[in-house]
């Protein structure tokens, strides 16, 4: 494994990032409702100075917002989660062992409660001890790391 592949184990193959783009890609053209509200409050760089992404590939999981500089996956699930319990706890415990923290939220706290989810998300940006705008945020794109994980 090269250094770069080590210092960015959750990489994407771009064998399958080619696979994964398209969908990418439409999931953020057609975001959900919570999806759209809580972008509106990451986008530009607006929590704390961190900048998120929008369905950014993870290994073979595309999540809904994803922080580099804090190492920080952010998901809303909404009815289609519903009786996927099981494959969302094994997605978690994927990023988990790649050292990311994944926050997840319902459609409800968006909607309801957005101050609190908002809030969340900056204490764990806080507490991922890293600075925004560090050497993390300037990673290179998904295609040009290959992921242990994925077999790439």
């Amino acid at each position: 494994m090269d250094e770069q592949a080590k210092a960015h184990p959750w990489r994407t193959s771009s064998v399958l990032w080619r696979r994964l783009k398209p969908l990418a890609r439409r999931m953020r053209r057609e975001p959900t409702p919570a999806e759209r509200r809580l972008w509106q409050q990451l986008r530009k760089r607006q929590v704390l100075g961190f900048k998120f992404r929008r369905q950014h590939a993870i290994g073979r999981f595309i999540v809904d917002f994803y922080c580099a500089e804090a190492r920080l996956v952010v998901e809303v699930d909404g009815p289609v989660h519903k009786g996927t319990q099981e494959e969302d706890v094994s997605r978690q415990k994927f990023l988990e062992s790649l050292g990311l923290k994944v926050l997840r939220f319902t459609n409800d706290e968006v909607f309801n409660a957005l101050d609190a989810v908002v809030e969340q998300i900056a204490v764990a940006l806080a507490a991922s001890g890293s600075l925004p705008g560090g050497p993390e945020g300037s990673e290179p794109d998904a295609e040009d790391t290959p992921s242990p994980a994925c077999g790439g």
